[in-house]
């Protein structure tokens, strides 16, 4: 069965990227990577004209088979909606490059992290300028851009602070943000959960592995901790180390930091001139979104302002943190009218 309807205007290259720095990451996780390379229609027809680029990152325990996801019979993927909108001529056309940083806690965070791998210098340092040697890419960061949601939004944002050199607009859809509003909550239901598991969460993780996933109330919340917190708080040997006491729900305050450091609301006053450099930011969350991911966007679109940064769209929608993949399309075009000339 075909990945994309009939009349699907642009192309789909689907590659494989051998990356050196994933090789021997501590969870042994395969090095050898899926991406995904949209062109646009019209790409194949005229050999000279180049395209403004945005790299579009994943969720927690999302994997690029997800792209093609339709979520309903009434609603569309992410790569026909905008395909569609390219073929109508309703939005300068781009590349849409379509990365994958799954691990087998269930992400990366888009981080460099002893915890699960190179995943920040992946994206940066192999993936960028293999698609600008195989693609026309306007290979500047003026034309370059990278979008996600969820945790592909942090990744977003944090690539963008750190890496302005590459990146010059992104969009973040419900991107983690006010680490203190989006994971207390879920950290002191957590360490109710976990009482089943003598307060372990290796123990948990152990009985995730045995059985059919998501299966159990916890599965969701327990695995994002673990796993963000093989991300940002890993001991020296990789072990995830949690922010809280896994008994009591206390917070312990030096790998608490550890998390507040990869915060992109903290983050902002000292990116505060790779924010100014951005030609276009997007930040936008439902209104009643599960991870209080509402009030992330508020902190960071205050953050970001108060840094300097320009020309942000703004915008909070009704709804939670699932089925929001109709906004990425409004986010496209709008960049793709900031970034293509």
């Amino acid at each position: 069965m075909p990945l994309w309807p009939a009349g699907f205007a642009g192309r789909v290259d689907e590659h494989t990227i051998d990356s050196e720095l994933l090789r021997d990451n501590t969870l042994g996780d395969p090095h050898s990577r899926p991406l995904w390379v949209y062109t646009p229609p019209g790409y194949d027809d005229d050999s000279q004209r180049r395209y403004p680029v945005v790299y579009m990152l994943l969720g927690f325990t999302g994997t690029l088979p997800a792209w093609s996801n339709q979520p309903s019979a009434y609603r569309k993927s992410v790569p026909v909606a905008i395909d569609e909108v390219f073929a109508r001529g309703e939005a300068p056309p781009m590349i849409l490059v379509f990365v994958d940083a799954w691990t087998t806690y269930g992400g990366s965070q888009y981080i460099d992290s002893v915890g699960t791998g190179r995943y920040h210098s992946y994206l940066c340092d192999e993936i960028v300028p293999w698609v600008d040697a195989r693609y026309r890419t306007k290979a500047t960061r003026e034309h370059r851009a990278i979008a996600g949601k969820s945790s592909g939004g942090l990744g977003a944002s944090i690539t963008s602070m750190l890496r302005p050199d590459l990146f010059g607009a992104f969009a973040t859809h419900s991107g983690d943000a006010l680490s203190e509003a989006q994971y207390i909550p879920h950290f002191l239901m957590a360490a109710r959960q976990l009482r089943a598991y003598d307060g372990d969460i290796f123990a948990w993780w152990q009985d995730f592995q045995s059985r059919v996933a998501f299966t159990k109330e916890e599965d969701m919340r327990l695995l994002e901790i673990l796993g963000v917190s093989a991300c940002f708080s890993p001991a020296a040997d990789g072990t995830p180390q949690l922010p809280f006491n896994p008994v009591t729900g206390a917070m312990r305050p030096e790998i608490w930091q550890q998390w507040l450091n990869w915060d992109p609301v903290r983050m902002a006053p000292a990116h505060a001139d790779a924010l100014r450099s951005m030609r276009a930011i997007w930040i936008d969350a439902g209104n009643r979104d599960e991870w209080f991911l509402d009030l992330g966007a508020l902190a960071l679109h205050e953050a970001m302002t108060e840094a300097g940064a320009q020309n942000i769209h703004f915008e909070l929608f009704d709804g939670g943190h699932f089925s929001i993949e109709y906004r990425q399309p409004q986010a496209l075009i709008w960049l793709a009218n900031q970034i293509s000339e």
